[in-house]
This record gives C-alpha cells, sequence and structure tokens, in this order.
C-alpha cells in the first residue's frame, strides 16, 4: 500500500530546489511526494525500486522519479554521492509547453526513466545544478535556474541513446517489499515466504540479487527508519518505547543494529542531533 505523500518543506515563493546529497550510512524508507524529482549521480553507486522496477544507478546516471511513483534508495555505497531536484507541478506547467516536455507533467508515465548521460553532457548538467544551489537565497534567479534546468536534463536525457540502468523486479520480490514496508509485515523469514509464494531459501537469494541488500538488513532499515520517526515526535516515546513499536524484538537487538548503522549509540546520536 502507497505511504502517504512527503511534505518536502520547500522554501516559500520556491518553485523546487536542488542540492548534494551524500550517503551518510542511513537507509530510506519508501516515499513519493508532488514534486517531479531528478538525480544525476556523482559518484558511488545505489539502487531505487519502484514497484516491480530497478533502477540501477552509476557515475553520470540521470534518473527521473514521477510524483506517483512510490520509490525506495537501496544499496548505496559508502561513496555515493548525487545531485538531487525537485520541481512542483506549477512551474512544469508553465515551462513544458511542447509535446516532447508535456511527459514530465505526468503522475506516472509509462515507460523507464533512468539511463547514463555522455561524460560532457553529465558535466555541463552538474555544474548547472551546482550554481542553481548556490543560487538558492535569490529566489526569481533560483526559479529561472529551475525551469531551464528541467528542460536541459531533459534534452540531456533524450540525447542518452536508449539503454536504460536498470531491470525487472520478481513479482515475489516486490510483494515482499511492500509486506516489509508495513507495520504488521510477517514476524519470520518462513512466514514471508509463506505470503509471496516462494521458498525461504529462493527468497533470500532472489531478494538480495535483486536489490543488493539482505532480506534481514532491508526488515531492520525499515525498522530503524520507524524508530527514529516515533522517537522524534517531540519524545513523547523512550527509546525502548519507540525500538518496540517500530518492530524490534528486544533493546540489545535494537542497539545493536542502531550503532551498526548510525555509527553511534542513541545517545551519542540524540547529542549530535541538538548540537
Amino acid at each position: 500500500m502507497p505511504t502517504d505523500k512527503d511534505d518536502l518543506g520547500l522554501p516559500a515563493a520556491h518553485d523546487g530546489l536542488v542540492w548534494h546529497y551524500a550517503f551518510a550510512g542511513l537507509r530510506h524508507l519508501p516515499h513519493h511526494h508532488d514534486e517531479l524529482e531528478i538525480n544525476l549521480v556523482t559518484q558511488g553507486k545505489a539502487a531505487y525500486l519502484l514497484g516491480d522496477r530497478r533502477y540501477d544507478l552509476r557515475r553520470n546516471t540521470l534518473v527521473w522519479l514521477f510524483p506517483a511513483q512510490e520509490h525506495v534508495l537501496l544499496d548505496q555505497s559508502p561513496d555515493h554521492g548525487m545531485w538531487i531536484g525537485v520541481f512542483t507541478p506549477s512551474l512544469l506547467h508553465r515551462v513544458c509547453t511542447t509535446p516532447e516536455t508535456r511527459a514530465l507533467c505526468e503522475a506516472d508515465p509509462a515507460g523507464w526513466y533512468c539511463k547514463p548521460l555522455p561524460e560532457e553532457d553529465a558535466r555541463q548538467l552538474e555544474a548547472l545544478l551546482r550554481e542553481i544551489a548556490e543560487a538558492r537565497e535569490d529566489t526569481a534567479r533560483h526559479n529561472a535556474g529551475l525551469g531551464y534546468a528541467v528542460l536541459s536534463a531533459w534534452a540531456a536525457y533524450g540525447r542518452a541513446g536508449d539503454a536504460p540502468g536498470g531491470a525487472d523486479v520478481h513479482p515475489a520480490v516486490e510483494c515482499a517489499v511492500r509486506l516489509l514496508r508495513g507495520a504488521d509485515a510477517p514476524e519470520t523469514l518462513a512466514a514471508l515466504a509463506l505470503r509471496v509464494g516462494l521458498s525461504a531459501s529462493r527468497l533470500s537469494r532472489l531478494f538480495r540479487q535483486q536489490t543488493g541488500v539482505s532480506l534481514a538488513d532491508f526488515r531492520n532499515a525499515q525498522r530503524l527508519e520507524r524508530f527514529l520517526r516515533l522517537w522524534g515526535r517531540g519524545r513523547r516515546l523512550s527509546v525502548l518505547e519507540a525500538a518496540l513499536e517500530a518492530g524490534f524484538g528486544s533493546y540489545p537487538q535494537f542497539h545493536r543494529v542502531f550503532t551498526r548503522r548510525m555509527g553511534c549509540s542513541p545517545a551519542e546520536y540524540r547529542r549530535r542531533q541538538e548540537t
């Protein structure tokens, strides 16, 4: 079941936003939002799952994520980095006025939208995105740049040829991801395998092969993200209460997963957030 749309909290009067993302060790929950999103990978590797599709991200890959496409970022290398741009529907309706660009106004167009760009096109687009990010405080220039950037990115994407950077995802893997996202996810591998119609060993192998992470790691990533959301809501819950509500079976299990993925204890993480 799709999650509620995220509010990206764009600054007032901005038609979108551009920023550079660097992997910091935390896995991501599936999400989608009203804005069209592009990612231009600058280094490292990662993958997106979008329903029955997997997009493989490598240096110079340009990926388009449309508003109705729930997506989750997986299998990031430690050096993964990319430029992210988001563009509001109102901006897209103003600038996408030709038959070639109107697809950018759609919520979930058919097809694949992930390709590696030629080196020169990727270099030019990266420079443009950096310049727009640096102009964030100049709203008029920033908004003008956003319109130019989305059209420039689409033109570069069109020049990139027909080699998509992705693959189909097995229906059982897609189903397992959807089940593990939910609050009532099956508690055991055997129960999950039964729900998706494969043996436990076959599901484990196929899941790692197609997502790049193990079932146990994916499950724990979902639990950790839920914990951070619960714990961050006004501190109404203690660490233990939030951990158990997020789906961890015990405090030691939670602490082990948290420390391994975040690189510090929950107490140290809280201190860092407050400074």
